[in-house]
């Protein structure tokens, strides 16, 4: 099983919400074959707590505008690490410190890279 179109769509939308916002080191795996309850991973950073928030809002508003409301989202609170969990992707907006330490791609690199957007990949990488 492969993530699903409308799964790729809400990922190509979150990437380039988060883009918009500056977001770095934009990356997004399918994870259908290796979990059940997801179809795809969206990865990107941010460089301090407030870019965290302004990415989770935009990632949220743009996502919403294309009918997607989330399930469930964690650690708003720290601002640190904030995962959206949308059923069929979920997204990761993790302080950059965050993100090389849990190194969550490391983790997901057997899963198949999901190709995004030019304008994604060129505006949103470190």
């Amino acid at each position: 099983m492969t993530a699903t179109d409308h799964a790729l769509e809400l990922v190509r939308t979150a990437a380039r919400a988060a883009s918009d916002k500056l977001a770095t080191n934009i990356i997004a795996f399918d994870v259908s074959e290796q979990l059940a309850i997801t179809d795809a991973f969206l990865l990107v950073s941010a460089s301090n707590e407030r870019q965290v928030k302004a990415i989770v809002d935009e990632v949220e508003d743009k996502l919403r505008e294309i009918g997607a409301k989330p399930i469930r989202r964690e650690g708003e609170r720290d601002g640190r690490w904030v995962l959206i969990d949308y059923g069929e992707i979920v997204v990761h907006v993790q302080h950059e410190e965050e993100r090389q330490f849990y190194a969550l791609e490391r983790l997901w690199r057997d899963c198949p890279a999901i190709e995004l957007p030019a304008d994604v990949t060129q505006a949103g990488r470190a």
